[in-house]
């Protein structure tokens, strides 16, 4: 019986530019985002994870989902099989950052949270029902735990 050799699940990291990469250096590594990206993604494949500034994010938005306005987090899955998966996963730095501030989440966690919500869609999770939704946040709970982070939808005291 031969043996099947499983291709890894490679991850490429992306900045807009110097400054968010810079940025991101100072809250992430790009080692610890590709742990976050390995811990949920349960596939063989590949990710970019691409970080955008105001301009990007709010052109993507506009393009691909008609809304004027920059948003946390886009995934554009291309390939989705039993094994293997293909995405882009495009993160904007300033709405994550202003999200952080006024949800009083640290960058970090707030960070790590939207990764894993775009991993999640990258795999065929959504939350455009009730039940999907609960189930893609129970998911996203469970990996933000087992990573060291707390719920993201308990309310903040």
């Amino acid at each position: 019986m031969p043996i099947k050799i499983q291709s890894p699940l490679k991850i490429e990291i992306q900045y807009a530019t110097s400054a968010i990469q810079q940025s991101l250096d100072a809250i992430a590594s790009s080692a610890l985002m590709k742990k976050w990206v390995k811990a949920v993604t349960q596939y063989e494949g590949f990710i970019t994870l691409r970080f955008v500034n105001q301009m990007e994010g709010k052109k993507l938005n506009f393009a691909f989902r008609n809304k004027d306005q920059a948003t946390n987090v886009l995934t554009f899955p291309y390939a989705l099989t039993k094994q293997a998966l293909t995405a882009d996963i495009v993160l904007c730095l300033p709405v994550i950052q202003k999200e952080a501030r006024e949800q009083n989440k640290t960058l970090k966690s707030h960070l790590a949270h939207l990764i894993i919500h775009g991993c999640l869609h990258a795999q065929g999770l959504d939350h455009e029902s009730e039940k999907e939704a609960r189930k893609m946040e129970n998911r996203e709970i469970q990996f933000l735990k087992s990573l060291g982070f707390t719920n993201p939808y308990q309310p903040i005291e």
